[in-house]
């Protein structure tokens, strides 16, 4: 049987700067998402994006607003509400040199295509010899949406990122998630690139210029010595909450904005354990077996002696996401957790 190899992807040239993040444009989450994967599309038109109502309806979050009109049907394309069917259609897909962006409306319906994502999609390239890769972005909203119940509230990431062959990336603001999917469009391995409903309207400085951000390089988000905050996705805007209510009682913290948990940069989380002595994971899964568990374990591996306490874990309560709003909020990590894990470092 004659197969076609997928044909290399160009990786940017991360030696490059990246630009400031401030400037005169603010944008939204959204609409960053969208620039970078428009730009990416007019520049390798084997990519594609397929996901229920990303066409027609311009998106069930309006991130694919007016991408129709610009790349046509054959490149946004409509798909039934089948998320093993066109998982798997993205699979032989990308077997045959295309670069399928699969969209979940939530990655909570991500696991009727389980089989898909953690039996062919991280295997593929192994399983096959390297004739085949499995070049796909998969991408949409991860975790809490607000008030929509236990079974549409899936925070994935701990699941998922138990699997070799899969790079994780979780952006926790607009200029990171255009550079980090601009980034995802030129992977050669499977991408599953995780958004929270909750942040599609954050707005933030993004420039015009084209840049891209690499994998495994976190972000020093607010600098400090006194205790290490380790974070990623929503979370890290509640650790910043935190972050600056405790400099207001003179206790001044790191917060690491990991950006990808795989790559995970535990070199970032080291050193800055080795200057304050103290670190906090603060994770929106769920505590047992969750990616915060991870990293508390390579912590205490690589830097044990360094540490004056124990690693501490904020994560959300080991129960069903509640549908109540007031229970679901505190079910969730939030600022006032945060703040009671720090002092508990301090001996406070």
């Amino acid at each position: 049987m004659t197969t076609l190899a997928p044909a290399p992807f160009a990786l940017p040239d991360f030696t490059k700067p990246l630009p400031s993040r401030e400037g005169d444009r603010i944008i939204e989450f959204r609409d960053a998402l969208r620039e970078a994967l428009s730009e990416e599309m007019r520049r390798d038109d084997r990519i594609f994006l397929m996901g229920e109502e990303v066409a027609q309806y311009n998106g069930a979050y309006k991130v694919s607003r007016g991408m129709l009109e610009e790349f046509g049907p054959k490149r946004i394309i409509d798909s039934p509400i089948s998320e093993n069917g066109f998982a798997g259609l993205a699979v032989g897909a990308a077997m045959y040199g295309l670069k399928p962006v699969i969209e979940f409306m939530s990655w909570s319906f991500s696991l009727v295509a389980a089989d898909q994502l953690l039996n062919n999609v991280p295997k593929m390239l192994y399983m096959s010899g390297g004739q085949w890769g499995c070049p796909i972005v998969f991408r949409g909203n991860d975790g809490a949406g607000g008030q929509l119940g236990s079974t549409h509230s899936w925070c994935v990431e701990g699941l998922y990122s138990n699997v070799p062959g899969v790079k994780i990336v979780i952006p926790s603001n607009p200029y990171d998630a255009k550079g980090l999917l601009k980034t995802a469009l030129r992977e050669m391995d499977p991408v599953f690139f995780l958004e929270s409903e909750r942040m599609l309207g954050d707005k933030a400085h993004v420039p015009e210029e084209e840049y891209y951000i690499p994998f495994g390089q976190a972000h020093l988000a607010h600098e400090g010595d006194a205790c290490t905050l380790v974070s990623f996705g929503r979370p890290v805007h509640f650790c910043l909450d935190a972050a600056a209510e405790l400099a207001k009682e003179g206790i001044h913290v790191d917060v690491l904005d990991m950006r990808t948990i795989r790559p995970l940069d535990i070199d970032s989380i080291i050193k800055s354990v080795q200057k304050t002595g103290r670190v906090v994971v603060v994770d929106q899964c769920w505590p047992f077996a969750s990616v915060a568990s991870e990293v508390v374990t390579q912590i205490c591996e690589r830097c044990f002696d360094w540490l004056d306490h124990p690693p501490v874990r904020v994560n959300s309560d080991d129960v069903p996401s509640p549908y109540a709003k007031g229970l679901e909020q505190e079910f969730l990590p939030h600022k006032g957790k945060i703040l009671k894990a720090v002092k508990k470092t301090l001996g406070m």
